[in-house]
Parts: structure tokens; C-alpha cells; sequence
């Protein structure tokens, strides 16, 4: 979940000079990444066999 201060650090991080894009790109890495980490938590992950499996059907 993100937090007051993680946003802040995000917004810290920051150039002095951006875009209401930058912004909102940001934002969004940063809610992915940290969907990503609760999935690991959560168990929501592919083993290196099952990622190998799928991708080997698609790059055949």
C-alpha cells in the first residue's frame, strides 16, 4: 500500500523543474512496483519453469 511518505520521497526525488506527467508516470512505477511486492508476498509468483513454459510456446 503506499504511504504518505513513500509519496513524498517519490516527489522528493524529483527534478526542481517537471510535469504533471512525470508526476503521475512515477506514481504509477511506483504502484506497480508495489503491487509487484505484495504478489511476492502473497505467493502470487511464476517458478523459472512455468515462466520457460509459457515463453517457449510463444517464441516457437
Amino acid at each position: 500500500m503506499l504511504t504518505k511518505d513513500k509519496l513524498k520521497q517519490t516527489i522528493d526525488a524529483l527534478p526542481d523543474h517537471f510535469t504533471i506527467e512525470d508526476v503521475i508516470e512515477e506514481l504509477i512505477v511506483l504502484d506497480k512496483v508495489e503491487q509487484g511486492m505484495r504478489d511476492v508476498e502473497e505467493g502470487n509468483v511464476f517458478t523459472m519453469e512455468q515462466v520457460q513454459e509459457k515463453l517457449g510456446k510463444w517464441l516457437k
